[in-house]
């Protein structure tokens, strides 16, 4: 079948999905979680064979790093599977009950979105996070991963798909696209799919949104920052911010900005460039960090880069409100920290910073859905409407209201004849 078509009997199935119970889902999530590790070495080789073919295409170490399937990796996604089994069902969940009149009760109810589409980086570990999380939340989910691992990918979904089968889900829960050509198709299945999560590059989430007519959840960049108070603990500072950059320098909330306050500029940023040189880190900076250490300059416009890789960007600021401004002018609204003993400073810092994340003293690298114990993630969100931060299974589901009644009709109320009580029902 066409993507269209897939798409159709996906969103005809999607109650089917979305009425199962959640011991039924659960169960399908154990068995997934089994059969990925009875067939390590079948994962194993195929990302040999993705390994392989990226590394004489002279792909970068950075990214061969997010290739990479190994049994760390394995052990991390069967570890979030475990997660997501021991959280409570998300549907079903009863947030609103009133009585709008004697025997007229209104229910505000969770249910599924329904199908969802999520296009993402080539990182198989993605593959068992999303899967996993849409069939918890009990939506049908179209995946699309990175070419670079195809063969990885291929058997990750296979074993996914035929467990979840195999409990009892629909047949049509999930469905793996793997043409570049399917893309386009995707972003035209509007009357089907409720929901796509574009995961990537700036420009390939910002192409997603300019060409569908679906809703798009997600964030185009990462553009994290750490602001260094005068009243820093700095021996901590310098090990927090080594780890936001270099833990994993080519994720999205790897920091790529430190603010430094002015006041302590002559003492703090000579032991920063030595950490970050002891750690292959690059420094950029303004002409005035220039004029402290020895540094490439920039311009104040370059400040918008998302490197993704061993850079920083520095810049001194005079206090946390030029610390707040620069992060909303500059900021992509993704995570962003301040490094404070100071408790009111650190407030005004958390309120005034229009971020999905805001932290004080932790590394920006926090910020994700397993960390969180949201069972991993299907991606992060920068959006303000339904879901912001890191998306998990609480992202995944809306609402419906059921209202229940005994031959009521409006006109008696429009008349006169009852009139509302309004009553809200304890939960």
């Amino acid at each position: 079948m066409s993507m269209k078509e897939n798409a159709h009997q996906m969103k005809i199935d999607s109650p089917a999905l979305a009425a199962t119970s959640v011991e039924q889902r659960n169960r399908a999530l154990e068995l997934i979680a089994q059969a990925l590790e009875a067939n390590a070495e079948v994962i194993f080789a195929a990302n040999a064979q993705d390994m392989d073919a990226a590394a004489a295409m002279g792909v970068t170490p950075q990214v061969l790093k997010r290739l990479k399937f190994n049994d760390a990796k394995l052990r991390d996604v069967i570890d979030g599977i475990h997660q997501l089994i021991g959280l409570p069902d998300p549907l079903g969940k009863i947030t609103l009950a009133r009585e709008l009149d004697e025997g007229l009760v209104l229910r505000r109810v969770s249910c599924p979105i329904g199908v969802i589409g999520v296009i993402f980086e080539a990182r198989p570990d993605a593959l068992v996070q999303i899967s996993t999380l849409c069939l918890k939340s009990g939506n049908c989910a179209i995946l699309k991963g990175g070419k670079e691992t195809a063969h990885t990918n291929r058997a990750l979904f296979d074993i996914i798909k035929e467990n979840a089968v195999a409990a009892g889900l629909p047949e049509s829960c999930l469905l793996q696209a793997e043409s570049h050509d399917e893309i386009g198709e995707l972003l035209a299945c509007d009357h089907d799919v409720d929901l796509l999560i574009p995961r990537g590059s700036n420009d390939f989430v910002r192409y997603i949104m300019d060409n569908t007519k679906i809703p798009v959840l997600g964030h185009a960049d990462g553009i994290c920052h750490i602001y260094v108070d005068a009243k820093a603990d700095q021996d901590m500072a310098l090990p927090l911010i080594i780890d936001a950059k270099t833990q994993y320098a080519a994720a999205c909330n790897a920091v790529e900005t430190i603010l430094v306050n002015r006041t302590i500029a002559s003492e703090f940023l000579p032991k920063l460039a030595q950490a970050c040189a002891d750690a292959g880190v690059k420094v950029r900076g303004t002409q005035e960090v220039a004029g402290i250490i020895a540094c490439e300059t920039m311009g104040e416009d370059e400040f918008a880069t998302e490197y993704l890789d061993l850079i920083l960007s520095v810049k001194l600021v005079e206090d946390v409100e030029e610390a707040i401004d620069h992060i909303n002018r500059f900021g992509s609204h993704h995570t962003d920290c301040i490094l404070t003993s100071d408790d009111a400073v650190s407030e005004r810092f958390m309120q005034m910073v229009d971020s999905a994340g805001v932290y004080r003293n932790a590394s920006t690298r926090f910020a994700d859905g397993f960390r969180y114990g949201f069972g991993a993630e299907v991606g992060i969100s920068t959006s303000k409407i339904h879901a912001r931060g890191p998306v998990g299974l609480e992202g995944l589901v809306t609402y419906k209201y059921r209202l229940t009644g005994e031959g009521h009709i409006v006109g008696d109320y429009a008349s006169g004849v009852r009139a509302f009580s309004h009553k809200d029902i304890e939960l």
